[in-house]
């Protein structure tokens, strides 16, 4: 037995003497190292967490930190998935950043909480959840020795855009965001921007950049235009960009997909007109009343689908803007 340990432990250090050796000659999208993270966070109501009200259910959600080629202090993208889980597109997007040296950390809000999908019942979380997830991965890459805390961006799509969106509002870093770090930027994809909570304009002082489609019926980009243009008039750093012909979800095009497909069953607040009230409630502002997934304004079967041509122009996009922000060469 002692000589098989051996042998083993021989034969495991020629390979990774063979992997440091060729390490330089390794597709630059593969990660030097990956980490796995229990994130410790709740579950808790919208209204919970408008409050502050930490009285939840204690949940770990898990992250997967994918440290890029290499060395010292990495900037770091965080990336937040919609409400059908980690997906495909996102894996381009990891693939993509770690190609450019950037580490990435992707959060999967889902699993630890016994969940898969909330698409067609998005009562079985609320909303907000997603951002305190994501203040809770903060604080893990705040103080990781590979991260440069002064370059972490968030990015998120659908659900987890409309978390990534509203993760820069002021108020709500300084109820939950404990890390002592500042997001250097924001980037959401395809958010549902229906919401009005108080003060939302008071947000970090770092550049958001939003991408939309013009025909999505899932979250449609008007409510979006709206906000951003309140946002505009309180001097933010704040960029909408619009793309045609692009469903929900049309950055799935990064993988080839261009067929764009009803979402059978999965709820849409398009129609939705959702504001804050006092006391953490969120009122259904044509009805003057507690808002929920039942109210006639929810509709179901939105479209989705990829869009090949404009995911790439996106890709384009959000390289260009990290590039500068991260002062990459």
């Amino acid at each position: 037995m002692g000589a098989a340990i051996a042998a083993w432990i021989f034969c495991t250090a020629i390979l990774l003497a063979g992997i440091e050796t060729n390490a330089q000659s390794m597709p630059k999208e593969i990660a030097s190292r990956v980490e796995l993270y229990s994130i410790p966070s709740l579950t808790i109501s919208d209204r919970q967490f408008l409050l502050g009200d930490a009285d939840g259910k204690p949940a770990s959600v898990a992250g997967e930190f994918r440290i890029a080629q290499g060395s010292g202090r990495l900037p770091v993208v965080v990336l937040m998935h919609g409400s059908g889980g980690v997906g495909a597109n996102i894996e381009a997007w990891v693939n993509q950043f770690n190609r450019m040296g950037i580490s990435t950390f992707v959060i999967d809000g889902f699993s630890g909480r016994g969940l898969t999908a909330v698409s067609t019942n998005q009562a079985m979380l609320g909303r907000l959840n997603f951002v305190l997830d994501i203040y809770r991965a903060l604080d893990i890459l705040a103080k990781h020795p590979r991260v440069d805390p002064d370059r972490i961006v968030l990015m998120g799509f659908s659900r987890g855009g409309q978390a990534a969106l509203y993760a820069s509002l002021t108020r709500f870093n300084k109820l939950w965001n404990k890390s002592g770090v500042e997001f250097a930027g924001y980037i959401p994809f395809y958010p549902d921007c229906s919401m009005t909570y108080l003060t939302d304009t008071e947000v970090a002082a770092r550049p958001i950049r939003i991408f939309h489609g013009a025909p999505d019926d899932y979250n449609p980009v008007a409510s979006c235009k709206a906000y951003v243009a309140r946002l505009q008039e309180a001097k933010r750093d704040v960029v909408l960009t619009e793309y045609p012909d692009s469903a929900h979800g049309f950055d799935i095009g990064l993988v080839g997909n261009d067929t764009v497909t009803v979402s059978t069953n999965a709820q849409t607040v398009r129609h939705c007109h959702i504001r804050e009230a006092d006391g953490g409630v969120l009122l259904n502002a044509d009805t003057e009343t507690p808002f929920n997934y039942r109210d006639s304004c929810v509709e179901l079967n939105p479209h989705v689908g990829g869009n090949p041509t404009t995911a790439e122009q996106a890709r384009k996009a959000v390289v260009e803007f990290l590039q500068a922000l991260f002062k990459l060469g």
